[in-house]
C-alpha cells in the first residue's frame, strides 16, 4: 500500500471512530461533519473523500457495534454448558445488557434511516442478518421437525419481542425499568416463550401451572 493510500485508511479510521464517540456521546442526533472534521483535523469537506456520505459513516459505525454486540452474545452462549433453552435466555439477557451499556450506539443501529430512494447496502444487511445464527441454532436444537424458513420466522419472533422489551425498558421516561429487574423479566418472558413453544397447550384445554 502507498503512503498516500495508508494515510487515507488511518484517516478514514480516525473519521469512523470519532464518529463512534459522538454517537455515544449523543446519539445520532449530535453527528455533525464540521465536528468530525475538527476532531480528525481535517478541512470539513474532506470528510466526503473518506466516506460517500453520512449514511456510509453511520453503517460503518453500525459494523463496529454489531461486531461487539457479535462477541457479547458469543460469550454469553459460551459461558458454561446449557440447554437449548437457557442458551436463548442468555442470549437474551446478554442482549439486554449491551443495550443498557451501549445505549446511544445501540439505539442509532434502529434509528438510523437510510436518504430517500437509497437502499442499505447488501453488506450491512449480511452483518445484521448474521447475528440471527445466536438465536437460530439453539431453536434448531429444540426443534428439529422445523424447515429453515419456519425456524427463521421464530428466531425473528423471539427477537422482536425481546427487543421491545429491551426499548421500552431502557426508554428514560415514566416506562424505564431498572436493568436488573428487566434482565429478570426477559429471562422469564424468554423460558414462557420456549416453554409454551415446546410444550403447546391442545385447543380447549387449560394449561397444568393455570389455577382451576
Amino acid at each position: 500500500m502507498s503512503k498516500t493510500l495508508e494515510k487515507r485508511a488511518k484517516l478514514r479510521e480516525s473519521l469512523i471512530e470519532a464518529a463512534e464517540r459522538r454517537i455515544a456521546a449523543g446519539g445520532l442526533a449530535g453527528l455533525k461533519t464540521r465536528d468530525l472534521a475538527r476532531d480528525v483535523s481535517i478541512a470539513n469537506g474532506a470528510v466526503y473523500n473518506l466516506v460517500d456520505d453520512v449514511d456510509e459513516l453511520i453503517l460503518r459505525v453500525g459494523s463496529r457495534t454489531l461486531a461487539r454486540l457479535d462477541a457479547a452474545l458469543t460469550s454469553a452462549e459460551a459461558d458454561g454448558a446449557a440447554s437449548p433453552g437457557e442458551t436463548l435466555v442468555r442470549i437474551a439477557v446478554a442482549y439486554c445488557d449491551f443495550a443498557a451499556e451501549n445505549l446511544e450506539l445501540w439505539r442509532a443501529l434502529f434509528e438510523h434511516r437510510m436518504a430517500p430512494g437509497k437502499p442499505v447496502p447488501e453488506w450491512a444487511i449480511d452483518e445484521q442478518m448474521n447475528l440471527f445464527r445466536h438465536i437460530y441454532h439453539p431453536l434448531a436444537e429444540l426443534f428439529p421437525k422445523r424447515t429453515p424458513d419456519e425456524l427463521g420466522v421464530t428466531a425473528r419472533s423471539l427477537f422482536s419481542a425481546v427487543h421491545g422489551m429491551v426499548l421500552l425498558g431502557l426508554e428514560q421516561k415514566l416506562i424505564a425499568v431498572p436493568v436488573e429487574a428487566l434482565r429478570e423479566e426477559i429471562a422469564a418472558i424468554v423460558r414462557a416463550m420456549v416453554d409454551g413453544l415446546t410444550h403447546p397447550v391442545a385447543p380447549g384445554k387449560r394449561s397444568a401451572t393455570r389455577d382451576p
